[in-house]
């Protein structure tokens, strides 16, 4: 296809990142360097339609990131939209014929697409005057540090879904709040100036109903508002850092709710 912009292949970048959290058949779906729909299964044509069904409006003119080979079925799924882009480890034969109809897209072969970055990579970003300099956040979590904090404990399922919405909020601007449901996204609030209008817009942009959803943020809730909005929109179980003053007090909403929550550290 024609030439990557500069925003392609920064918000390219940001697709791989978070791809790269994932080992199951996974695809990441982003617009304006935020993902609008991740979705992992048994199968990338699953992965793909979990992706798309979290925001069928956002998708559109996005770019979308896969960790299989993307097969025919999968191929003419993305054809009936407008993508920019298609990353893949691999395309079927008949998934490139399909994908080629449409006059502009770009498709990537990478066929390391999984590998991280090195230990000790430089994450570099310009600021007026000088570059800021950090290592690249390697560390999705440390498994010793989770912590059960309020009355309920999660279920299996309910964990599996924490995991897998810990691992999109990573990757979203903050303030970031994640819901999911079934290891896909449903709900995505990024870059909100405070965390309730972060939690709200996910909320509200849920394209499924929130009932017996798992939500994940990025950072400690200030207040306990957070909490009461999750449990009137049936969320079940919350994940996030902890570390507020007020932490107690959006415990004890959780508990009043019956809502499981784990703190990270």
């Amino acid at each position: 296809g024609k030439e990557l912009s500069f925003n392609n292949i920064n918000d390219a970048n940001g697709a791989l990142e978070l791809l790269k959290e994932f080992d199951a058949p996974t695809v990441v779906a982003v617009k304006h360097a935020n993902a609008c729909g991740v979705g992992s299964g048994y199968d990338i044509y699953t992965a793909y339609k979990k992706a798309y069904d979290c925001d069928p409006v956002s998708i559109f003119g996005g770019i979308i990131a896969a960790n299989r080979k993307i097969d025919k079925q999968t191929a003419e799924e993305i054809n009936k939209i407008f993508i920019e882009i298609v990353i893949a480890p691999d395309f079927e034969p008949d998934a490139l014929e399909i994908l080629r109809s449409k006059k502009n897209i770009r498709l990537l072969k990478l066929e390391d697409i999984e590998r991280k970055q090195p230990k000790g990579s430089l994450d570099i970003k310009k600021v007026n005057g000088g570059i800021l300099v950090q290592e690249v956040d390697g560390e999705l979590l440390v498994e010793e540090d989770l912590k059960v904090v309020t009355n309920r404990i999660p279920t299996q399922k309910e964990k599996e879904d924490l995991l897998f919405a810990w691992k999109v909020v990573k990757h979203i601007k903050s303030n970031g709040i994640i819901l999911a449901k079934d290891q896909a996204t449903i709900g995505i609030g990024p870059g909100q100036v405070n965390r309730i209008w972060a939690v709200e817009n996910a909320i509200r942009q849920a394209n499924v109903d929130t009932k017996e959803s798992v939500m994940a943020s990025d950072a400690f809730f200030p207040f306990p508002d957070c909490v009461e909005a999750a449990a009137k929109a049936g969320i079940t179980a919350i994940i996030q850092p902890g570390g507020s003053i007020r932490d107690q007090e959006s415990i004890d909403m959780a508990n009043k709710y019956g809502i499981a929550m784990i703190f990270t550290g």
